[in-house]
């Protein structure tokens, strides 16, 4: 699977465990974060994930600041870009099973990075359950 990763100075910690989870179980990552802890602008790091997802470069990204709340809102200024702030493995899966997420945003000032792992593993290995939510998350996109 293809994933594209992206954080902001909050983030690099957990960004670097993800990544090396990620890897060790055959997943191909490309890595927009910053390596640092020093200060920088979360939108440079998250706009290139939400263009590979966008432009099918990635079958997910993955982005992360220090509320998440940040890097959601401008991953889903995208075009087919369904970005969830997810907390808690529960709202990861339906994240993903309601909505078709395909980018979590994971708060780093609010979850351990144990628990980002453990969302990241619930978000790839949760389906999209279609039916009666597929006609919802067509409703999603707005047309000008």
């Amino acid at each position: 699977m293809k994933i594209s990763i992206g954080n902001d100075h909050a983030g690099t910690d957990y960004k670097l465990a993800i990544v090396k989870h990620l890897e060790a179980k055959g997943h191909q990552v490309t890595n927009y974060g910053t390596d640092s802890n020093d200060s920088v602008d979360y939108p440079d790091f998250v706009h290139p994930v939400a263009e590979d997802v966008e432009n099918k470069k990635a079958d997910f990204g993955i982005i992360i600041c220090g509320s998440g709340n940040g890097a959601n809102m401008t991953a889903n200024k995208h075009q087919g870009v369904r970005s969830a702030l997810c907390w808690t493995t529960e709202i990861t899966a339906l994240a993903r099973q309601h909505n078709d997420a395909n980018i979590l945003s994971i708060p780093a000032r609010y979850t351990s990075v144990q628990q980002a792992i453990q969302m990241v593993d619930t978000f790839l290995e949760t389906a999209f359950e279609g039916g009666r939510h597929q006609n919802r998350v067509a409703k999603i996109p707005v047309s000008c």
